[in-house]
């Protein structure tokens, strides 16, 4: 098989859905610097604080354009914050309290989150442990959102209603901020006091608009994926309703400090950068997506979604079939790292993940998903999920050598 070809091939048929990339890329760039603009960022918002972080412009005016980027009254967005399922975790510590009730919308959220919830047998320290009660909603067979269904689980001690966005390790496609307003104006018809929240992680930039702007009190993500632009390096953000953020800043610092405090001694510049690169980057992201869909079909595999379809989160699923090819694949991105290419990613234990998981990642920023990895649990049917890439050029060279990999073990 002449790869070069096919990829080239495939880079044809694929014209229409990168220049509808591009569109939205240059309309996110033009939100992204209107806000700088109406914020005069200058150089003294890059400086370091150090102590408590009193007053610090840096830190604030960050948070106030994410807050305007985002359709939101408040934000945080902090350094601090290890990832995202710990910005997860704080925002569900934050607006739950001890005998009220959680409901996933979009069916079980994502493996690293049952030891938040507590269901994964070890309580400790978990809401469980807590007294706060969870159900997950199911969605359709084809894949929407089951209003009825979530209006039917409601409980008097309902206090938060969760979504995610993106589809995890699920064969499904990511929920659309568009979609997920039906539901948002279905539950505040008839229980106006909850807390609508959005694991928001992958689907920053993919579309115009963000959950909130559709009536979503939080929003959640990691610095490290698609709004941080492949610059930030670590960090997360938390962004809504004022009346959701005042209760989450209280597990941020202390009740009664809140967001008042928190210095970093190190510059606010590559996280003002990242966001500047945001729109760009994740463009990049979504056309290798978009290459790697077409070309896997091209090979008779099933894609998810498909390389003509919708989408709302960089991640591109692709079904693998044998243990054989997907490791296969993981090889040939880590050989095409920048980072670490020398390594052969293997299957293991991964803190928080119910299977073994093989993770090819050769980042910049450990762990980084905006740059260029694939990964996934070792169980049938092995679907291995892509996502990343800083730039286009690097995804196209890796998916290249990828098949290459494929080719040379006899999987393809």
């Amino acid at each position: 098989m002449n790869i070069e070809a096919l990829i080239a091939q495939c880079e044809r048929d694929c014209a229409p859905q990168f220049a509808a990339i591009d569109s939205r890329a240059l309309r996110g760039t033009k939100a992204v610097l209107n806000a700088f603009r109406e914020h005069h960022v200058a150089s003294r918002h890059f400086a370091p604080t150090t102590g408590y972080g009193y007053d610090d412009v840096g830190r604030d005016t960050l948070e106030a354009i994410f807050a305007d980027l985002l359709g939101a009254e408040s934000a945080i967005v902090r350094p601090q914050i290890a990832s995202g399922t710990h910005a997860l975790s704080m925002c569900l510590f934050g607006l739950l309290r001890p005998g009220d009730h959680l409901l996933a919308a979009t069916g079980m959220p994502y493996d690293t989150l049952e030891g938040v919830i507590g269901r994964n047998g070890k309580p400790e320290g978990s809401l469980s442990e807590m007294g706060v009660d969870f159900d997950a909603v199911s969605l359709t067979e084809s894949g929407e959102i089951d209003i009825p269904a979530v209006l039917a689980a409601l409980r008097p001690n309902t206090t938060v209603v969760s979504l995610q966005r993106s589809r995890g390790y699920a064969w499904r496609d990511a929920i659309s901020p568009a979609a997920m307003k039906p539901l948002f104006d279905a539950v505040r018809a008839v229980r106006p006091d909850i807390f609508l929240m959005v694991d928001n992680c992958y689907g920053a930039f993919v579309c115009d608009e963000e959950p909130t702007h559709m009536g979503a009190d939080a929003i959640v993500g990691s610095l490290i994926k698609n709004i941080g632009g492949g610059l930030a390096p670590t960090g997360g953000y938390i962004a809504g309703s004022e009346r959701a953020i005042r209760r989450i800043e209280a597990h941020l610092t202390a009740p009664g400090i809140g967001r008042e405090v928190g210095s970093y001694a190190a510059s606010y510049q590559p996280f003002y950068q990242g966001l500047f690169m945001a729109p760009h980057t994740v463009a990049q992201a979504l056309k290798t997506a978009v290459l790697a869909a077409r070309v896997f079909e091209k090979l008779g595999m099933k894609t998810s979604p498909a390389y003509d379809a919708p989408r709302a989160d960089i991640i591109q699923a692709i079904e693998m079939g044998t243990p054989e090819r997907l490791c296969a694949l993981c090889r040939g991105i880590q050989y095409s790292s920048p980072i670490d290419s020398f390594v052969t990613p293997e299957p293991w234990d991964m803190p928080g993940y119910q299977h073994q998981v093989i993770m090819a990642a050769g980042t910049f920023v450990s762990g980084a998903s905006i740059e260029l990895s694939a990964d996934a649990p070792m169980r049938e049917p092995y679907i291995a999920y892509m996502q990343g890439a800083l730039t286009y050029e690097h995804g196209r060279l890796a998916l290249q050598n990828a098949l290459e990999c494929l080719q040379a073990d006899g999987c393809l």
